[in-house]
């Protein structure tokens, strides 16, 4: 992207005019945000209604494409397979020049740049403009459940963390308790010692006179 069009931020917009051709293009760029599981839809529109190729790519993708449309067929061969089966025109007659797609069931792996170029025929040539136009530019991230990566990484720090002291937490109060039911215990022991003692003294023989004893 930069090297297309250096300098430029997603809040611009490209407006290019090319003598000798019936198309002016108009390049708009815009972000997209989506939670995993929806459907999207990427927002295109064409000049004008003479269209004869519609593409949709993204330059990760290589020679593989995201949605092609030409002379009134949906072409399939070398669509990149994630994409099979997931995308479509929103507006298959393509009204106004509404080259919008709806991307089905995003995933992460949804995420990227997309761009949206098409081609069209000239009124006096009857012929397919040979010029590939870049007409938008979006920029689409994929969320799971309303957050993104680094909400994620987060999220599982601030429970490992809570664990930690839920752990500690649960420790230190059996720790106490026990500690405490030792002392308990003790006290006990000691209380009984006090009355213990002088029964055994009570108990203990009668002493033998020493006269007896001599006898």
């Amino acid at each position: 992207f930069k090297g297309k069009y250096p300098g430029l931020s997603l809040k611009h917009t490209i407006f290019c005019l090319k003598p000798l051709t019936s198309l002016l293009c108009i390049v708009s760029l815009s972000d997209i945000t989506a939670e995993s599981g929806q459907d999207v839809i990427l927002t295109c529109r064409a000049p004008n209604n003479n269209i004869q190729t519609v593409e949709w790519s993204r330059a990760d993708l290589g020679d593989e494409y995201v949605f092609l449309y030409r002379d009134e067929l949906f072409v399939t061969e070398n669509q990149h397979p994630s994409f099979k089966n997931r995308v479509d025109l929103q507006d298959r007659q393509m009204k106004d020049g509404d080259v919008s797609l709806i991307l089905k069931n995003v995933t992460i792996n949804d995420t990227g740049t997309y761009e949206c170029s098409v081609k069209t025929k000239t009124n006096r040539r009857k012929r397919a403009n040979l010029d590939n136009n870049i007409i938008s530019m979006i920029s689409l991230s994929v969320v799971t459940g309303g957050h993104t990566e680094g909400d994620c990484v987060v999220l599982i720090a601030c429970l490992l963390v809570s664990g930690v002291f839920v752990v500690a937490a649960v420790a230190g109060f059996v720790i106490y308790r026990n500690h405490k039911k030792a002392k308990e215990v003790l006290t006990k022991l000691l209380n009984s010692s006090k009355y213990l003692r002088p029964l055994i003294i009570k108990q203990s023989p009668a002493a033998v006179p020493t006269s007896q004893c001599c006898q």
